[in-house]
């Protein structure tokens, strides 16, 4: 029996000991609707290049993908612009916290990734051009849906509301990104956006399809081109956990990307695609067990981009 036909019964055992354990960490207070949220849930889902799709714990549970949605809406305007992007933004990880403003302003404007707040703002702000906050709302609803072969992901409100509510930080990125004529749009249309798409809610099970065209497999419906792929997943590996990137990346060697709502996105190149999720997170706002089994997974399979 091969790793791979042993992987349910590992997944059924990660649950069990994840609850064992019992170490959730904490929710992401500053959003309320995301406080309210019990942090002792966890499920996991593996979709393999074969197609198989395996997962264990609250696999159906609708969630807020939060940040990971930054790897999608870079995949769109990767999509529709090409290269350009990146004279608005850079490819080197932060070391700082993911709504810091110092680098911001060390560095005139230029955010360091697209994964920090300030860079996914800009991100947001490219896919914007020449259009309507729905029109990008909808090309990115659109290539998630697409990705994942499921039409039944959506927008909550209540979460963007929340967002709009209280994300003040947010507010002085995008103005401050103004200052240095970085921001073409209006801040209101741009955080607008950027908020709703962080509000989009999936399950562990269509996550994890939606990641397929960036870990290429060859089951994805929705493929890109092989340069692009690589290209968000060395952001992945290197940017996509904020100042735990790093450690993420020693621990599992795998290009992931987090965010506050407790999800984590999995891309191994050719192999699989992997989401977690578990609303508590450590002090870098990544989900706490989520990494944990992440380190798991990748040592269980011997999945490494460095393997």
């Amino acid at each position: 029996m091969s790793d791979l036909d042993a992987l349910p019964d590992f997944l059924e055992t990660l649950v069990a000991e994840i609850r064992a354990q019992g170490d959730w960490g904490q929710v992401a207070g500053y959003i309320p609707e995301l406080a309210r949220i019990d942090p002792a849930q966890f499920a996991i889902s593996v979709v393999l290049a074969d197609g198989r799709l395996m997962h264990a714990g609250q696999h159906d549970q609708r969630f807020s993908i939060q940040s990971i949605s930054k790897v999608f809406s870079l995949a769109c305007v990767l999509a529709r612009f090409g290269e350009s992007i990146w004279h608005r933004v850079g490819r080197e990880p932060s070391g700082d916290r993911f709504d810091s403003i110092l680098l911001l302003e060390q560095e005139q404007g230029r955010p360091r990734n697209p994964f920090i707040n300030a860079g996914a703002l800009v991100t947001t702000d490219e896919l914007l051009a020449g259009r309507a906050p729905k029109e990008a709302l909808s090309e990115i609803i659109d290539f998630i849906r697409t990705s994942a072969g499921d039409d039944d992901i959506h927008f909550d409100a209540a979460t963007a509301a929340s967002e709009t509510e209280t994300g003040h930080r947010n507010r002085a990125l995008a103005h401050y990104l103004l200052s240095f004529d970085n921001l073409r749009n209006p801040p209101e249309l741009t955080l607008g956006t950027y908020f709703h798409q962080c509000a989009i809610e999936m399950t562990t099970d269509q996550l994890a399809l939606a990641g397929r065209g960036i870990a290429g497999l060859p089951q994805a419906p929705l493929k890109l081109t092989e340069i692009k792929r690589r290209r968000i997943a060395a952001l992945m590996l290197t940017c996509g956990h904020y100042d735990g990137s790093g450690d993420f990346a020693f621990r599992t060697g795998l290009p992931g990307k987090s965010g506050v709502g407790g999800g984590i996105l999995l891309a191994v190149p050719g192999r699989a695609s992997v989401a977690i999720w578990s609303p508590g997170l450590n002090a870098w706002g990544n989900s706490q067990m989520g990494t944990e089994a992440a380190e798991r997974l990748a040592r269980f399979t011997g999945w490494s981009v460095f393997g």
